[in-house]
């Protein structure tokens, strides 16, 4: 926030909010910002599907709409608008290549998400080049990862937990809760720092790189831990995605237990389906719905995680006298979480199954990009040393056990329930 402007700005936290139910309404109302395609096979493809003339004019447009809702918030938090303007156009151009590329089928087969190499991209431009001060002022990482958030409430609807049944969404409190614990134990014993340990412990028992976010927006953690963090959820993702259907064959499981297993275990959606696919139909079905029940858990999760983070880590925590009052909770509580749970009850009980059909995919589509947006800013301002340096090995020591963990206690209770 400015210091040298007296005229009225507002929180970043209650600027998101404000900008996601914007984007959310205009949906709504029949604004629909076209949904650009990415995927491809060969340099044909490449050429014809991607980079034809129709996609290029979707891309554009998205482009001026995220380009015109940042602006407002650059406008209300007294940021500078013409560093945002300059800025803005090279962070989204970054983006758009790292969504290129992970469109490629190669990219897919792998199920390497966007934001890994809208990272990836950032990284290598920020450690190779030196940045002008303007544009690391301009980077808006938490503005878009919060924007994120709130559209990510949309995706994330009650009627799913009916579909799931009672087994999935037992199965989901159970893996959840005991996962989430065992993880915050094992950091805490390998003196991993408190915020790591958060987002390891969501990230590992809920769904991965949406909860990491999520948690990171709750306690107000440090992006550079918060990339690391999900650059470890994403690589273990993948030999989780291939060689969990071979042992659930070798060892004759049911597609329905293998489906829950995967559903429960393996940590981002893309791999949960596509691992799924490989087993059958059955399979899919169920590792769907029990990762689907997970996701459900993440607002309720971030809630909880921010009430004990200010209560916990207030300057005057300490005292038993100074315990933070409500006010001070309210203060410090992360505004972006009410309007996460304000969309999905919105698009739970308020708005028609014909209306959420015609937005989804354009919300979902702004959803990843504003994800994406924020790690290419991520990548902008943090140096390779930072994010791989001696500190990371215990987290990684205590992301890998909390997994074996995970992906254990999973299989059980998959197998009782299933």
């Amino acid at each position: 926030m400015s210091s040298s402007t007296t005229k009225f700005t507002l929180h970043e936290d209650w600027t998101v909010v404000i900008l996601g139910s914007l984007i959310i309404v205009l949906a709504i109302a029949g604004l629909l910002i076209p949904v650009p395609g990415f995927g491809w096979a060969n340099g044909a493809e490449l050429t014809s599907k991607v980079l034809g003339a129709e996609n290029l004019i979707k891309i554009l447009t998205q482009f001026v709409f995220v380009l015109i809702i940042g602006g407002i918030g650059a406008l209300i938090t007294g940021k500078s608008i013409r560093n945002y303007a300059l800025g803005f156009p090279l962070v989204y151009l970054i983006t758009v290549i790292a969504l290129i590329l992970a469109g490629s089928s190669q990219a897919k087969a792998l199920n390497l998400e966007a934001v890994i190499f809208s990272l990836l991209l950032g990284l290598v431009i920020s450690n190779f080049f030196k940045l002008p001060e303007w544009l690391k002022s301009s980077l808006s990482t938490e503005l878009f990862v919060k924007v994120g958030l709130v559209l990510l409430g949309t995706s994330v609807i009650f009627s799913d937990i009916l579909k799931a049944g009672s087994l999935g969404l037992i199965q989901a409190l159970l893996v959840v809760t005991s996962v989430w614990y065992f993880a915050f134990w094992v950091c805490k014993k390998l003196k991993v720092d408190d915020e790591i340990a958060m987002m390891i412990s969501s990230a590992v028992s809920i769904c991965g790189v949406s909860a990491a976010i999520a948690t990171a927006g709750a306690i107000k953690g440090d992006s550079k831990k918060l990339s690391y963090v999900i650059s470890m959820v994403l690589i273990t993702a993948i030999p989780m995605m291939i060689f969990m259907p071979i042992i659930a064959n070798h060892f004759h499981f049911s597609q329905e237990v293998t489906g829950a297993w995967l559903g429960g275990s393996i940590d981002t959606t893309g791999a949960v389906v596509a691992s799924g696919t490989l087993v059958g139909e059955a399979a899919l079905k169920i590792s769907t719905i029990v990762k689907f029940s997970q996701n459900v858990l993440l607002g309720l999760a971030a809630f909880a995680i921010s009430i004990y983070w200010t209560y916990t880590k207030h300057p005057a925590a300490t005292d038993k006298d100074t315990k933070p009052t409500l006010g001070v909770i309210w203060e410090r509580f992360p505004k972006f979480v009410l309007g996460f749970i304000g969309a999905s009850l919105l698009f739970s009980f308020v708005v028609g199954p014909s209306t959420i059909t015609a937005v989804k995919d354009s919300l979902k589509s702004l959803q990843g990009l504003w994800f994406a947006l924020a790690f290419t800013s991520i990548g902008l301002e943090t140096n390779f040393a930072d994010l791989f340096n001696e500190n990371s090995k215990k987290p990684l020591y205590a992301f890998l056990i909390a997994q074996t963990f995970n992906i254990f206690v999973t299989l059980g209770i998959a197998w009782i329930l299933f």
